[in-house]
């Protein structure tokens, strides 16, 4: 997903930038200004917290949202795959469907033992509770 929200937010890898993205998602698919910026920001400020573990519900909740509506507003008239040898009229949607897939997961279960939500969870915890990080478990 990082790449992707490169692309949108600073032009990387040959994408729109910021202002470019925001245009096209707005003229070319509807989507009001609001939810185009959150769209933009799942795809690159998501991608940034699942990496470090941080608002991992969060996080994949945005990135699934945005999959899904991508994946119905874009892709779906393109069928199922990829367009892996140039013949399709555009990308299919199974990426978006191993993303919301793992959306759904992350979203439930949340960050795991390295993640920095697992992490804060604990310090906040010996730092409230000092009394309940004496004790073993």
């Amino acid at each position: 997903m990082l790449p992707h929200g490169l692309q949108k937010t600073v032009g990387c890898f040959q994408g729109p930038g910021f202002t470019g993205a925001m245009h096209h998602l707005h003229e070319h698919y509807g989507v009001p200004p609001l939810l185009a910026f959150l769209a933009i920001a799942a795809e690159s400020a998501g991608s940034v917290a699942l990496i470090l573990g941080l608002g991992t519900r969060v996080a994949a909740f945005g990135i699934g949202v945005t999959m899904l509506v991508a994946g119905l507003l874009v892709h779906w008239k393109a069928g199922f795959f990829m367009n892996w040898f140039g013949t399709q009229s555009g990308e299919g949607y199974e990426y978006h469907l191993l993303a919301i897939g793992l959306s759904v997961v992350l979203t439930m279960t949340g960050g795991g033992a390295v993640s920095m939500d697992r992490w804060l969870v604990r310090w906040f915890t010996r730092t409230a509770f000092p009394a309940s990080a004496e004790s073993p478990r």
